[in-house]
């Protein structure tokens, strides 16, 4: 999405209501001026981004992504899940991607947990979830770790054009990450 298409919400859309309603109230304004712009779901640039969720990445701007340049790819920490392999592979045999861009930030939230998050979610649900944290204490070595999870990949056409990097979230600069080191 270009930056001249976007207007953050006012102040006024922010008070009253629930936070969904604001949100759909928003999406009201949105759709009232969007237009088609007549793409389909590959993205231009035939490259999917790996992305932490964190609020404070705004990756399109980061990048210098337009609307419909890129598939964005976005779950806690920014790891490479057996879901994200599962997108890639969508990514690239049916939309015809080629290179992946991961992306992990300073100051994640997954370097203050540990995966006793699991057993204290089980012993308070009663049930122990399928799903591991993924918590990791070194950014950077998660970020290789997860390059090779890409580049190991059976399911994966294209791993040749991996790389991977850590947005510092104080000064908006990328750092890429060796994945020999």
């Amino acid at each position: 999405m270009s930056t001249s298409a976007y207007q953050p919400a006012t102040d006024s859309a922010r008070t009253g209501g629930t936070v969904t309603d604001r949100l759909v109230e928003a999406n009201q304004r949105y759709a009232a001026e969007f237009r088609d712009p007549g793409m389909d779901a590959r993205p231009v640039l035939k490259v999917a981004v790996v992305a932490c969720m964190d609020a404070r990445l705004d990756l399109h701007a980061a990048l210098g992504l337009e609307l419909g340049d890129c598939h964005t790819i976005r779950n806690a920490g920014g790891v490479v899940t057996d879901d994200v392999i599962r997108s890639l592979t969508i990514s690239q045999r049916a939309l015809g991607t080629r290179s992946v861009i991961l992306v992990h930030h300073t100051g994640c939230g997954l370097e203050t947990i540990t995966e006793e998050f699991r057993v204290e979610l089980e012993e308070e649900v009663g049930q122990r979830p399928a799903w591991a944290v993924e918590a990791f204490r070194d950014v950077d070595q998660d970020v290789r770790q997860s390059m090779q999870r890409v580049r190991t990949s059976p399911f994966l056409l294209h791993a040749d054009d991996v790389r991977g990097f850590v947005f510092d979230v104080t000064t908006g600069l990328l750092r890429e990450i060796d994945p020999a080191e």
